[in-house]
């Protein structure tokens, strides 16, 4: 599959991708990503579903088994994780260019 077609991931997609790195629920994922953001990004519930059916759609997070049947998990698809790893390979490209422009 052609992981550019992904590309750019906006911010918060980022975040979703990463903090599904291991498996979690809706809520777990909107603590997450406020946390990795340092609270800069916050997702919506509404939000937060919407971005988790389009993410499903992508294949770039499944479903997993919950033990709480009142909770649906999610984790990153192996497709999520090599879009993910594509994406901070493009970021770190970016802070080189802008390193070597004293940026």
């Amino acid at each position: 599959m052609n992981k550019s077609k992904h590309l750019p991931l906006t911010e918060t997609t980022f975040y979703i991708l990463t903090a599904l790195l291991s498996p979690g629920h809706g809520y777990y994922i909107m603590q997450k990503v406020e946390e990795l953001s340092l609270g800069r990004v916050r997702i919506a519930a509404g939000t937060m579903y919407g971005a988790i059916e389009n993410l499903l759609s992508q294949n770039l997070i499944t479903p997993v088994p919950s033990p709480d049947k009142r909770r649906k998990l999610y984790q990153t698809t192996a497709l999520g994780r090599q879009v993910l790893a594509s994406e901070a390979d493009r970021l770190r490209y970016l802070v080189t260019i802008a390193d070597r422009f004293g940026l």
